[in-house]
Formats: C-alpha cells, structure tokens, sequence
C-alpha cells in the first residue's frame, strides 16, 4: 500500500468570492464550483447537517489544488489568525516567479506581510509570509539563484 497523490489542502473561509480572486490573482485558476450536502458529506466529515459551498483551485499546468469551503451549516467558527508559530497546520507556500510583482497583486485582496520585509535566503531564495484570506498564512518562494 502507498500513498498515490496528495490530492488537496481545504481553507475554510468566510467569504468565498474573496478567497477565490486571492488565489485568483496568486495565479490558481477554479477548476470548479459546488454545493456540498447531505449524508455522505456529513459522514465524511464528522458533523451533522452540513451545508457548504466548494470552490476547488488548481495551479496550472502543476500539481496541487487548494479546496475553499464555505460552511452555510453549521456555521462556521471564526478564530483569531493562529501566529506562525502555532501547532497544526503552519502554511501553504507557492514557489513564484517574482515575488515583489505578486506581494502587489495580493496587497488589494488583503494579504500582509507578517515580516517586515522580504527575507533573502543566501543567494538561493527570496521568501516571506504574509496573511491570506481568513487568516491562514501563505507562504512565497522566488528562486534567484
């Protein structure tokens, strides 16, 4: 037995449309859009009476997909953005091709950077952190060398 694929990573966010023009303007494309609800979805995922909305994003031409769920019932939990540092789940990093170029594309949809400034890796990497959309933290990663 082995694992075939890591098939997605699922943000739960507030609002939908937001969370898909961030990802959006990152580069993603939605590959599709739908109502989640009944028996099934309420087995898969432990709760009773769900009612969600997903928007699956893809990157193209690349492996990875990003699954957007709004949860209509029950409602969902709003938690304070958990500091990098946090047990569980750390952050979901893209590799970009100009990481100044998507820091401002981003910057009209929310993201900040949760440094002061764009670190430099030897002369390897350009990264940083900033905060996407309900809270999670995004990671970004410019080769220069």
């Amino acid at each position: 037995m082995a694992i075939v694929r890591m098939d997605n990573v699922a943000i739960v966010v507030e609002d939908l449309d937001a969370a898909i023009a961030f990802f959006t303007e990152l580069g993603m494309e939605l590959e599709g859009r739908a109502p989640v609800e009944g028996d099934f979805a309420d087995q898969a995922v432990g709760l009773d009476g769900i009612r969600s909305e997903i928007a699956m994003m893809r990157i193209p031409d690349a492996p990875g997909k990003l699954e957007l769920t709004k949860y209509h019932a029950p409602a969902a939990i709003p938690a304070p953005p958990p500091p990098p540092n946090t047990v569980g789940l750390h952050r979901v990093m893209f590799a970009v091709d100009d990481i100044d170029d998507t820091i401002a594309r981003l910057r009209p949809h929310g993201a900040e950077l949760l440094g002061p400034e764009v670190a430099q890796y030897e002369n390897i990497y350009r990264l940083c952190y900033l905060r996407g959309p309900a809270g999670i933290i995004v990671a970004l990663a410019e080769q220069i060398g």
